[in-house]
C-alpha cells in the first residue's frame, strides 16, 4: 500500500515538473562550460588581435580613461557598472552595462538594457560591443534560471520545480530498491541489459541512471535552491558561521599595505596595487560604486574558473587607502561553503573533470523526465488496449 502512494506520487509530481526539470537540466549542460565556449567561440572579443600585440606597449592606460572610452560607443544613456579584467597580457577588458526592472515578468523586459564592451587595455581600443541581453549563452543563463519568464515569475517557478525533483529523486530511490541484494533482481538494478526489448530497456535505463547519479544530482539541486531562496542561504550560512571565526576581523586596520597614490583618481590607483599584488591572477572584477559611497571594492579571482578562491580589497574612497582585505582563506565556515556554491553548481570545484561530471549528471537528469514519461504513456497505452 505504502509503495503504491509512492508510485502515485512519483508519477504525478513527475509529469507536472517534467518540462521544467528537462529544461533546467538541458541548459545546465550547456551552461558548464560556457565560459571555455565563449573563448573558442568569440576570440575577437576576449583576446588582442594578432596585427596589434607587436605594436601594444607593457603599460595599460588608466582605468578611468578605458570607462569613459566604453561609455563613449554606448551612448550618453547608458553607464558602465561593472569592469571583468585579466591580468593576462593577451586578453581584452570587458565593460559591462546594465539595467535591470526586478517586476518584469518577461526575460525581455527585464533587461531594459545590458552590453558589453571589449576594450584593448593597452591602446584603448572598441574591439566589440556585445548586446548581452540577445546573446545566447546569456539566453541559456535566463533559461535555466527562470524559464524567460523573468525573475519575479519564473525563479519561482524554476524553484519549485527544483524541489519536486529533489522530493522524485528521493522516491525513486525507495522504488529502485531491490527486494533481494543478490541475484538477477541486484543485477537488474544496477546493471543495463541491451538484449530485452525496448520497453524494458527504457524501464531500466530510467531506473539505472537515476540511481548512479542520485547523489551528484542532490548537490546540484541543493546548490540551485541557494540561488532560488536567499533564506535558505542565510540559514546555513548563519549556522556554520557561528561554529567558526573570521581570521579577518582579527588584523588591526593601521597594519595593512600602504597604497601610492601616483593619481588623483584613487580608484585608478587601487587597481593598479590589486594588478602588481597578483600578476597571475585569473580575473578581476569591479563595481563601479557612486562616488558617496565609502569603498571601492575589487575582488580577485586567484584560480581559474573558481570563484571561491579569491581575495577582496576594500579601498576607501576618500585616500585610496586599505581599509581591509577578505580572503577565501579567512572567512568564515558558513561564508566559505557559500562562497563554494557557485563552483559546485557548475562544476568547476574540482577543475576540468568535476565540469565534465556535472555535464553528464545534468544530461542525466534531462533523460529521466523523457524516460518516465514514456514509461507512464506504455502503461496508459496498454490500459487502453
Amino acid at each position: 500500500m505504502l509503495k503504491r502512494g509512492i508510485i502515485w506520487i512519483h508519477k504525478w509530481l513527475g509529469l507536472i515538473s517534467g518540462i521544467i526539470v528537462l529544461i533546467v537540466s538541458l541548459t545546465g549542460c550547456i551552461y558548464t562550460f560556457h565560459d571555455d565556449l565563449k573563448v573558442l567561440i568569440y576570440p575577437q572579443k576576449y583576446h588582442i588581435q594578432e596585427a596589434e600585440k607587436s605594436t601594444i606597449s607593457t603599460k595599460r592606460l588608466p582605468l578611468s580613461e578605458l570607462i569613459s572610452k566604453a561609455e563613449r560607443v554606448l551612448g550618453t544613456d547608458r553607464k558602465v557598472s561593472r569592469v571583468d579584467l585579466y591580468p593576462s597580457t593577451d586578453r581584452t577588458w570587458v565593460f559591462r552595462a546594465m539595467e535591470t526592472d526586478p517586476s518584469s515578468t518577461i526575460f525581455w523586459n527585464y533587461y531594459r538594457y545590458y552590453d558589453r564592451v571589449f576594450v584593448n587595455p593597452y591602446t584603448g581600443e572598441v574591439q566589440a560591443i556585445e548586446d548581452s541581453k540577445r546573446e545566447f549563452f546569456q539566453i541559456v543563463l535566463q533559461l535555466h534560471m527562470n524559464l524567460l519568464l523573468g525573475k519575479s515569475v519564473g525563479e519561482p517557478i524554476v524553484g519549485i520545480g527544483t524541489i519536486i525533483f529533489v522530493v522524485l529523486l528521493i522516491s525513486g530511490l525507495v522504488l529502485w530498491w531491490p527486494k533481494k541484494w543478490k541475484g538477477k533482481a541486484l543485477k537488474r538494478a544496477l546493471w543495463l541489459d541491451r538484449r530485452v526489448k525496448w520497453k524494458r530497456f527504457n524501464y531500466d535505463l530510467h531506473n539505472v541512471l537515476g540511481f548512479y547519479s542520485l547523489v551528484f544530482a542532490l548537490i546540484l539541486c541543493i546548490t540551485g535552491l541557494v540561488f532560488a531562496y536567499p533564506g535558505f542561504k542565510s540559514a546555513y550560512v548563519n549556522f556554520f558561521n557561528g561554529f567558526s571565526i573570521s581570521k579577518t576581523e582579527l588584523v588591526p586596520k593601521h597594519i595593512q599595505p600602504t597604497v601610492p597614490q601616483v593619481t588623483l583618481d584613487t580608484r585608478d590607483n587601487a587597481l593598479v596595487y590589486a594588478l602588481v599584488q597578483h600578476p597571475g591572477a585569473d580575473m578581476m572584477s569591479l563595481r563601479l560604486r557612486n562616488r558617496k559611497e565609502e569603498y571601492h571594492d575589487i575582488q580577485v579571482r586567484l584560480s581559474q574558473d573558481k570563484t571561491s578562491d579569491f581575495v577582496w580589497y576594500y579601498f576607501r574612497q576618500e585616500d585610496g587607502q586599505i581599509d581591509k582585505i577578505v580572503t577565501s582563506e579567512s572567512i568564515k565556515a558558513g561564508d566559505k561553503l557559500a562562497s563554494m556554491n557557485y563552483d559546485i553548481h557548475v562544476g568547476s570545484i574540482g577543475g576540468i573533470w568535476t565540469k565534465v561530471l556535472a555535464f553528464v549528471v545534468s544530461l542525466i537528469c534531462a533523460s529521466l523526465p523523457v524516460t518516465g514519461a514514456v514509461i507512464w504513456w506504455n502503461k496508459v497505452r496498454k490500459k487502453k488496449s
